[in-house]
C-alpha cells in the first residue's frame, strides 16, 4: 500500500502526521521549508509572519491539550517561541523522520483511485504515488490584493510582505484594513512613521487582551448559554470594556458579536484615542501622491499597505477536485470531499477559541476514517455517503456569519467539536 502524503509542517500538518502514525499508517510529509513550524517560522519562504507578531489567543486556549507550552512561555507568545514549540512537538512525537523538507509540491493529480504527487526537492523534480492526500498547507499564505481605481506613484505593499517597522521611518503611511494584522501593524507604525492613516470600511468589535490581569479568552465559558443570549451579553460586556467604536471615530458594527472575527488588541484604540492613527473611509481612487476617499477628502502618502487578508489557495490541485463553490471548497465538516474519499483538506476551519486542539480533533478523526477504509471498507463507504449527503451543510450553530471571503469556512466552535466527536465515536464503534 502506498503511503498517505501530508502537505505542510505547520501545526495542522504536524498533528495530522502524528495521528496517521498512531494508526500505523505509512505517512510522508512534504514541507517547502527546511524545518517545521509553517507560518510560525518567520524564515520559511511560505511564512507571512512579521517581527512583532504574537498569538491573538492566549497560549492555554490555543495549545495542544496533551502538549502544553512551558510555564515560562508568554501568555500571548511571540512567533519565535511558537517555532520552538512546534520543533519540540515534532521531536517529542517522532515526526521529523516522516518529513521530506525543502520539498515544494507542484501538482497533484488522480491516478487509478490514488494520487500522483509531483514535488520539487532541492530543485529536482520527484513524484510520489499516494493512497491518500491530506492538504495541510494553511490558509494564510495567498494575499488578497485589492484592485483599486487610479494609480499611485509611491510604495504599495501587502501585509504578507511586511516584516519590520523600519520601513515606516519618517513616512506618511496609509493602512487599508482593520483586522488583527492591520491593527498590529498600525501600532507598529505609530512609533516610526511621520503619520498613520487607516482605511476602515466596516465596524468591528474591539477586545483588550487582558481583563483584570487575565487573558480575555479565558473568562466565562463555564456556563453554556444559548447562542443569541451569549452574543447579546458578550456584546454588552465588550461595549463596557472598550466603549462604542464610534466614540473613537470608527464605524460601529452592524452585526452581532461573533458574526465576524473580533479584533483583539490592547493598544489600537489607545493610539486612535491619542490621535496617533487617523481613521479614513473607503478609498474612492488612488492618485499619484496618495488617495481620495468616499467622504470627499484626500490624503498624501509615501507608503500604502494593504492589510486585506488572504485567500484560500491550493495551487497544486485542480479546484474541480475540491468541490469548490464560491469562496471555499464545500466539504463535510470542512474536511471530507464528496467526490474523492481519499482527499482531505486539513485546517480549513476557523472559529473563535478553536485553537490547535480543534485541529488535532480533525486529525484524529481523519486518521480513524483512513484506518476504517483499510480495515472495514463497507463501513467506510457508509461514512463517504454521509460526507456526500452533508457536504453543503455549514456547521454554524445558528450564527449568521457575515458573507465575507474570510468567513466562508468559519464554524461555531462548540457545535463543530460536537460534530467531530460524534463522528469519531461512530467510526470507533464501527471499527
Amino acid at each position: 500500500m502506498n503511503p498517505c502524503v501530508v502537505i505542510g509542517a505547520g501545526p495542522m500538518g504536524l498533528c495530522t502526521v502524528r495521528r496517521l502514525k498512531e494508526q500505523n499508517l505509512a505517512v510522508i510529509g512534504l514541507e517547502a521549508h527546511a524545518d517545521v513550524g509553517g507560518l510560525w517560522d518567520i524564515d520559511s519562504p511560505t511564512s507571512t509572519m512579521y517581527d512583532s507578531a504574537h498569538l491573538i489567543s492566549s497560549k492555554r486556549m490555543t495549545e495542544f491539550n496533551d502538549f502544553p507550552m512551558a510555564d515560562h512561555v508568554a501568555t500571548y507568545p511571540k512567533h519565535d517561541e511558537l517555532k520552538v514549540y512546534f520543533q519540540d512537538y515534532a521531536r517529542h512525537f517522532g515526526l521529523y523522520e516522516h518529513y521530506r523538507f525543502n520539498s515544494t509540491v507542484e501538482k497533484i493529480e488522480p491516478e487509478c483511485d490514488q494520487w500522483r504527487v509531483h514535488y520539487r526537492q532541492h530543485g529536482e523534480l520527484q513524484t510520489q504515488l499516494a493512497s491518500a492526500v491530506l492538504l495541510a498547507n494553511g490558509t494564510l499564505h495567498h494575499p488578497n490584493r485589492l484592485q483599486l481605481e487610479g494609480s499611485f506613484n509611491g510604495e504599495m505593499m501587502h501585509s504578507c510582505d511586511y516584516r519590520s517597522a523600519d520601513i515606516f521611518a519618517g513616512k506618511r503611511v496609509l493602512i487599508i484594513g482593520c483586522g488583527n494584522s492591520g491593527c498590529d501593524i498600525a501600532v507598529d507604525a505609530v512609533h516610526r512613521a511621520k503619520s498613520v492613516d487607516m482605511v476602515v470600511r466596516r465596524g468591528y468589535y474591539f477586545l483588550p487582551k487582558f481583563v483584570a490581569g487575565r487573558p480575555i479568552d479565558t473568562l466565562g465559558g463555564k456556563i453554556k448559554l444559548p447562542t443569541r443570549l451569549k452574543q447579546t451579553i458578550d456584546g454588552l460586556l465588550v461595549r463596557l470594556l472598550s466603549g462604542k467604536p464610534s466614540r473613537y471615530g470608527l464605524p460601529d458594527p452592524d452585526y452581532r458579536m461573533y458574526e465576524s472575527h473580533p479584533v483583539i488588541n490592547t493598544l489600537f484604540l489607545h493610539h486612535i484615542g491619542h490621535g496617533d492613527i487617523k481613521v479614513r473611509p473607503a478609498i474612492e481612487q488612488l492618485t499619484d501622491s496618495g488617495a481620495t476617499f468616499t467622504d470627499g477628502t484626500s490624503g498624501e502618502y509615501d507608503l500604502i499597505l494593504q492589510a486585506t487578508g488572504y485567500k484560500l489557495h491550493y495551487p497544486f490541485i485542480d479546484a474541480k477536485h475540491l468541490n469548490w463553490n464560491g469562496h471555499a471548497p464545500q466539504l463535510y465538516l470542512n474536511i471530507f470531499n464528496p467526490q474523492h474519499p481519499n482527499l482531505f483538506v486539513m485546517g480549513m476551519v476557523e472559529a473563535a477559541g478553536l485553537g490547535w486542539q480543534g485541529r488535532d480533533d480533525q486529525a484524529q478523526l481523519v486518521a480513524a476514517v483512513i484506518r476504517q477504509q483499510r480495515d472495514n471498507p463497507e463501513q467506510a463507504d457508509a461514512f463517504f455517503q454521509r460526507a456526500q449527503a452533508h457536504a453543503q451543510q455549514r456547521i454554524d450553530g445558528g450564527m449568521h456569519y457575515l458573507e465575507l471571503e474570510r468567513m466562508a469556512y468559519y464554524v461555531h466552535k462548540d457545535t463543530y467539536l460536537k460534530a467531530l466527536a460524534h463522528e469519531m465515536k461512530r467510526v470507533g464503534h464501527e471499527a
